[in-house]
């Protein structure tokens, strides 16, 4: 018989839960009110969670997971935490549609991001 996730983390020590919850979202370079938004839940709920002050239900931990880019283990603590490959959710499920591009559209991509880039370091060196 399965346990439900709100017992099994009442169980397993809910601050734990919430102490992972922030350094994944912190990992991503998020911002509570920014999770909050793309999770479409009220911010201080989500600071609710966070403060181990409540949980939040299963959909919502999946939810989370998906935004954060890592697995509900690693939020329970099943698993270690995963370290993001892009910290924005848009430009990460773009990317991964990346493959399905013609190789020409591909080599296009690769020269837009290859100035966007340059002229990001252009800048950071202009401003010292």
């Amino acid at each position: 018989m399965t346990t439900p996730l709100h017992l099994w983390l009442c169980e397993n020590d809910m601050e734990q839960f919430a102490a992972r919850l922030r350094e994944a979202r912190e990992a991503r370079q998020m911002t509570q009110a920014r999770l909050a938004e793309l999770l479409a839940v009220d911010r201080r709920v989500y600071n609710r969670w966070e403060r181990s002050a409540s949980l939040p239900q299963l959909d919502a931990v999946v939810r989370i997971a998906q935004v954060l880019q890592t697995s509900v283990d690693s939020l329970v603590g099943l698993e270690p935490p995963t370290e993001p490959r892009i910290h924005n959710p848009k430009l990460h499920a773009l990317y991964e549609q990346m493959d399905s591009l013609s190789d020409e559209d591909q080599q296009a991509l690769i020269v837009l991001m290859d100035s966007l880039v340059k002229r990001s370091q252009m800048t950071k060196l202009m401003t010292r």
